[in-house]
């Protein structure tokens, strides 16, 4: 009498793909979500820190070490450089992107630009709300802004335009030099206004990093949430074309 057979079951193309890419998504959730909890506990401590008043020796030991390289010519060169974090000039600059976006047809890039630029504009008003720092004595007789200093919305709106601009451009090109180039460039000009603020004397040092920190944490969960609708979706696509 022959033993009975047993079957083994096969995994086809299609199964072994979604399986690679559920791994990948898992493997992308867990580093976000571990830098973001890492943006969010320094954020949380930097925050507190400024509360209880241990943030100013080194806020003013920063403005004066940067306000001592002063010269007319740096000061002109930072005064146009603060006008490129300004609120103003993100909604348009913003606005030109999204036209862009939807001529090019890249509808997901769109949704995650004016989704990003939204929450960081309610993330800037909320916090400044909920900290209430006043303002430091800015320099070159600069008229201080109305708004509350801690954190930074030059550095929240900054950050988030211009890092999700590279992240939209760099998804959709093959070219390594494009990617480098345009993340240099974004890095460079986030990096650029916040010294800027600093320099012009309308903020804190520790105003501009809370402002990378927020916006750090509001990107990444931004870049999450696409990640897992996307795989949603690819998911979807792949069970809707197997045959039955």
């Amino acid at each position: 009498m022959r033993p009975p057979q047993t079957t083994k079951e096969t995994i086809s193309p299609k199964g072994r793909g979604r399986s690679i890419q559920t791994r990948q998504l898992g493997l992308t959730l867990f580093v976000g979500l571990a830098l973001a909890v890492g943006a969010l506990l320094a954020f949380a401590a930097l925050a507190n820190e400024m509360l209880e008043g241990d943030t100013r020796r080194f806020d003013d030991r920063v403005r004066e070490g940067i306000h001592q390289y002063a010269s007319p010519a740096l000061t002109s060169f930072m005064r146009v450089v603060t006008v490129l974090g300004a609120p103003s000039v993100l909604l348009a600059l913003s606005i030109l992107a999204a036209v862009g976006f939807l001529f090019a047809r890249k509808d997901r890039g769109l949704f995650l630009l004016v989704i990003t630029m939204i929450g960081a504009k309610v993330l800037e008003v909320v916090l400044k709300l909920s900290f209430h720092r006043t303002r430091p004595v800015p320099f070159f007789d600069a008229l201080p802004p109305s708004s509350y200093s801690f954190p930074s919305g030059h550095a929240i709106g900054s950050f988030c335009f211009y890092s999700m601009v590279a992240a939209i451009i760099s998804a959709r090109t093959r070219s390594r030099v494009v990617c480098i180039t345009v993340w240099a460039l974004a890095a460079l000009l986030i990096t650029l206004i916040g010294i800027s603020r600093i320099y012009l004397g309308v903020h804190y040092p520790s105003d501009v990093l809370a402002g990378y920190g927020a916006a750090f944490i509001w990107v990444i969960m931004v870049s999450l949430g696409d990640r897992a609708l996307k795989h949603k979706y690819d998911r979807t696509e792949l069970d809707t074309s197997e045959p039955d």
